[in-house]
């Protein structure tokens, strides 16, 4: 079966939320599971539900996203969190430009509902990062969030190196430097189910911003 896309779904230790969003996925896009060293049975659990399960044996969201792209075939390839913070119901929001041939590369701009879906320290640092950004490129973004959708072979192309949490913010320069057009839309993000390992925790947004910040400073 040919699927009209792709959903990467990068994934470490995720099994208590993984059932719902998988069960989200719309008709015709299939979820690609890269699970990234996961040990409450993530792996185990998305094949139950079908999903086809990539394992990243490198650690970091970067190296985790990167497998997925290099296993999908669809020619969109959508980008997502795994730990029910958003609602793949709402995939033709991200994907649909794309497949119209509106956009290259379109971001979701995190629309909260809740106070407690993306902490205020969370909230400033990506302000502040996107800043630095629209100062030294001039590029107009307002989130760098984590669902996100592009066309697989310029994806490809752009050629990123970043395996860590700047693996976001490299893709963005890259795709601006490289002209395609980049847009953004809005999304429902909501609380997410179990642990947070990088924006609830003011340790993981410490060392998502370093990770940023090197990739910035990469393309000054």
């Amino acid at each position: 079966m040919r699927f009209r896309t792709d959903v990467v779904l990068p994934c470490l230790d995720e099994a208590e939320a993984l059932p719902g969003v998988l069960a989200a996925l719309p008709q015709g896009a299939r979820a690609i599971v890269v699970d990234n060293g996961s040990t409450d049975g993530s792996a185990e659990v998305a094949r139950a539900a079908g999903a086809l399960v990539v394992e990243a044996h490198q650690r970091g969201y970067g190296a985790a996203v990167h497998a997925g792209l290099c296993a999908a075939t669809a020619s969109v390839v959508a980008f997502c969190d795994a730990d029910g913070s958003f609602d793949l119901g709402q995939l033709d929001r991200v994907a649909g430009p794309v497949h119209r041939g509106e956009s290259d590369l379109v971001f979701g701009r995190r629309r909260v509902t809740s106070a407690a879906s993306w902490p205020v320290h969370a909230r400033f640092a990506n302000a502040a990062l996107l800043g630095m950004v629209r100062r030294r490129t001039g590029l107009a973004l307002h989130d760098l969030g984590p669902f996100r959708a592009g066309r697989r072979e310029q994806l490809l192309a752009l050629g990123l190196e970043d395996r860590r949490s700047g693996y976001p913010l490299e893709l963005l320069l890259r795709a601006g430097k490289e002209g395609l057009r980049i847009d953004e839309v809005d999304v429902d993000y909501r609380p997410r189910l179990g642990r947070s390992k990088v924006t609830g925790t003011v340790r993981g947004t410490v060392t998502a911003v370093v990770d940023m910040r090197s990739a910035l400073r990469r393309f000054a």
